[in-house]
């Protein structure tokens, strides 16, 4: 599409985030809430909405959602109820949901995203709680569409911002940091590709000088961050597309293609007065206590934000840094129990998102299957930072010594037993040095005449005769010494 006609318009999007609850059972029976068990096991009577059932509110469910209400600035409903929203399908077994519309558990609040732009505030509009639906299963070649109910009653938030996104950029951001903020609580894994986190978006375009936002679209069926980013530009393309052909833009449901990253009209979309909205008679009305709200408070952990703020500030990292630490939970925590153990708080980060990474990906393991203790990785810093061993040495030969014995053993025995302490008397570096540039006169005349990237072959030269044992900044001392005489 030419740039002249897409810059006419402003794209309006809001998001619909959808979070499993990773608590033990479902939200109003006692089955097993878990992940990838064997259809239809994890149900009951409850589940399946049987005559004479009657639900019974999780507990831990609604502290959940709560958790996530202050970590977003929320007002905390104190006084809220379940309605019943009638929206037939075959995997809702009791033929409607139970959700929260009139009085969501969660009000208002925002969220901070950071993106090419800067800084920019994504209002919500509320959160509240819900139970999941079953999953409906179309198996190629196959008439018959099969129903798992596993999934129905599953505990969710649903996280409803205002339509305050511009781009699809934007809405990327803000979902990785929803799943950021569900993975600090412990509310929920964030696992996209199991369905643990849902988006659905609610897309529009107008003309920049436009008074009314357009009619939006509901985009589904996105599984990835990337996709999301994707459905969106598609969607916002399609739509200026239609309306510069004289086409009318209808409210509907549309479904993403994660094939050929477009989409397709699933339905039109229901008003809210087809949901026929009203009180859920099977359960009370729930009231939160001022020592409640106050117990969960007191209980919550860090999040990303106070701890990038504090790793700036306290620690004094670059906003890059502490950006790569923070988006993994355990890594940032990781992190900051090291910085008990050392005050080279910047080592201490180069060593995170460098060689501790590193490490992790080419085993793909996660940061807390790694065996090595913060204080074991603070007395390595602290070994390179006394100069007994190269930075080279500690990373290629110690660390994963060290990791493999879970730390029991401290990075210096393991030096010395690999003959890794590396020397900084002169006396002997010098006639190493002398020798090698004995070895490469050509390369002592290039440097002389002004290629002074030589002397990096000449430290390597160096090295590999010390087995990495030379100090590096006397050697260095020395071979300028030597080569500008």
């Amino acid at each position: 599409m030419d740039a002249s006609i897409f810059e006419k318009y402003q794209p309006v999007i809001g998001l619909e985030v959808h979070a499993q609850l990773s608590t033990n059972s479902k939200i109003f029976a006692s089955d097993v809430n878990e992940f990838g068990e064997l259809p239809n096991t994890n149900i009951s009577v409850i589940t399946l909405g049987h005559p004479g059932t009657l639900p019974k509110v999780n507990k831990k469910a609604v502290e959940f959602a709560v958790r996530m209400g202050m970590a977003c600035g929320c007002t905390i409903n104190q006084n809220s109820f379940f309605d019943r929203k009638n929206y037939f399908y075959p995997d809702l077994p009791k033929g409607y949901q139970t959700t929260q519309d009139k009085a969501p558990i969660c009000i208002g609040g925002s969220i901070t995203i950071k993106t090419s732009e800067g800084e920019k505030l994504i209002r919500l509009n509320r959160i509240h709680l819900e139970d999941d639906a079953g999953k409906n299963l179309h198996l190629d070649g196959e008439v018959d569409t099969l129903v798992d109910y596993n999934r129905a009653g599953t505990p969710l938030i649903e996280i409803v911002t205002e339509p305050d996104i511009r781009s699809s950029e934007e809405a990327y951001a803000l979902l990785a940091e929803i799943r950021k903020l569900v993975r600090y609580l412990d509310i929920c894994d964030g696992n996209m590709e199991e369905g643990s986190l849902r988006c659905d978006a609610n897309v529009s375009v107008m003309l920049k000088d436009a008074k009314e936002y357009g009619k939006k679209v509901e985009v589904k069926n996105m599984n990835s961050l990337r996709n999301v980013q994707r459905a969106i530009d598609f969607e916002i393309e399609r739509q200026i597309g239609e309306i510069e052909k004289g086409n009318t833009i209808y409210s509907e449901t549309r479904q993403f293609d994660t094939v050929h990253f477009t989409t397709h009209g699933m339905r039109t979309k229901e008003e809210l007065n087809d949901y026929r909205y009203f009180p859920e008679p099977d359960l009370q009305p729930m009231r939160l206590s001022d020592a409640v709200l106050e117990k969960i408070k007191s209980e919550m952990p860090a999040l990303p934000q106070a701890l990038f703020k504090k790793f700036v500030q306290q620690y004094g990292l670059p906003e890059y840094d502490a950006n790569v630490l923070i988006d993994v939970k355990e890594m940032a925590l990781y992190f900051e129990e090291v910085c008990n153990h050392t005050q080279n708080y910047k080592a201490a980060a180069n060593w995170m998102t460098g060689p501790i990474k590193s490490y992790l990906n080419e085993l793909t393991m996660s940061m807390d299957q790694l065996s090595l203790p913060p204080a074991s990785l603070a007395d390595l810093i602290a070994l390179v930072e006394s100069n007994k061993v190269s930075f080279a040495m500690a990373n290629q030969k110690i660390l994963p010594a060290l990791i493999e014995s879970n730390g029991n053993t401290k990075a210096l025995q393991i030096a010395e037993s690999l003959n890794l302490i590396q020397t900084s008397d002169s006396n002997a570096i010098e006639p190493i040095v002398m020798e090698v540039l004995a070895k490469f006169p050509d390369k002592v005349k290039e440097y002389k005449g002004g290629k002074t990237g030589v002397l990096q072959m000449f430290m390597g030269e160096v090295m590999k005769a010390t087995k990495g044992k030379a100090d590096p900044k006397v050697t260095t001392s020395i071979l300028k010494e030597k080569l500008e005489a």
